[in-house]
């Protein structure tokens, strides 16, 4: 049995950052929506490890907004985006965190992870109602 280590530093969320996106992009169902727009994978990637560093160890390293972002995405895929779509991400995080972590950080990143899923397919879906409102 391997023993896994928690999540600890920038270089630990980097890697699951860079191992959970290759699943993505190569993910029969998610893999076309997000490689028809991310366009430049390198500068996603470290806005993402920017991100998750922030959520994790409360460095202020990520300044975006996460809800306009998914908004955008929603547009650009003609509201096609659901919460089945939002579960496959959140299974395969799960499984990317279990693959490569075990303790009290990776257990964060799931639970953060599962409540901004929730959050920012609510804001998307209210932002679809006020477009064809």
């Amino acid at each position: 049995m391997i023993l896994k280590k928690d999540i600890e530093n920038r270089d630990d969320v980097k890697l699951l950052v860079e191992t959970f996106y290759e699943k993505i992009r190569a993910h029969q169902v998610l893999g076309p929506i997000f490689n028809s727009i991310i366009k430049d994978w390198d500068a996603h990637l470290v806005l993402l490890t920017d991100f998750w560093e922030t959520q994790l160890f409360l460095k202020r390293k990520y300044h975006g907004n996460p809800v306009t972002a998914h908004q955008e995405v929603d547009t650009k895929s003609n509201g096609t985006i659901t919460s089945e779509h939002f579960g496959l991400w959140l299974n395969t995080w799960f499984a990317t965190i279990d693959q490569l972590f075990d303790g009290e950080t990776a257990w964060i990143a799931k639970n953060r992870a599962q409540k901004m899923s929730t959050m920012l397919f609510m804001h998307m879906f209210e932002h679809r109602k006020k477009n064809t409102e």
